[in-house]
């Protein structure tokens, strides 16, 4: 049976994803280093770890299996869940994390992490800021992606 998880503390996508969950009946998981509130539904379940260092990353990494989605805008626990074996990692933006892509997108950020930290880096900033497409992608992704793992 599928499962989603949240990588929780900075995601924008919560309520979309409680809805998709909603609809096909799917547990959610969402986790964080402090208390985030969440709706009083049996299908949702909210896991406070400690404030160490990837403390949510490892979690969700412990518990994925091959009928897991995991939302995160992180690159490396994308990496290390599809490593685990989880069926799907989607990105807030509705960017689906594969094992194709996932090379690339760890290769990416390591330059972008390395042109931001020399002299390059004062003018390249972050990333684009979350916008309405990128809400409506992901809803469209996660909901595609729960009905091929309910199959």
């Amino acid at each position: 049976m599928p499962q989603i998880l949240i990588d929780a503390d900075a995601c924008p996508v919560k309520d979309e994803t409680y809805k998709v969950a909603w609809r096909y009946d799917v547990p959610v998981i969402v986790v964080s280093n402090s208390p985030i509130r969440i709706p009083a539904h049996p299908l949702i379940l909210r896991v406070v770890v400690s404030d160490g260092f990837d403390a949510a990353d490892d979690w969700i990494v412990e518990h994925v299996d091959a009928g897991s989605v995991v939302i995160t805008a992180d690159i490396l626990l994308a990496d290390r869940c599809l490593k685990a074996g989880c069926g799907a990692v989607v990105a807030p933006t509705g960017r689906q994390f594969t094992s194709a892509s996932i090379g690339n997108a760890v290769a990416t950020r390591a330059i972008m992490a390395d042109l931001r930290a020399g002299a390059m880096g004062d003018g390249l900033g972050g990333p684009a800021p979350f916008a309405k497409a990128d809400r409506s992608r992901f809803l469209s992704i996660l909901d595609q992606t729960v009905v091929r793992l309910k199959r």
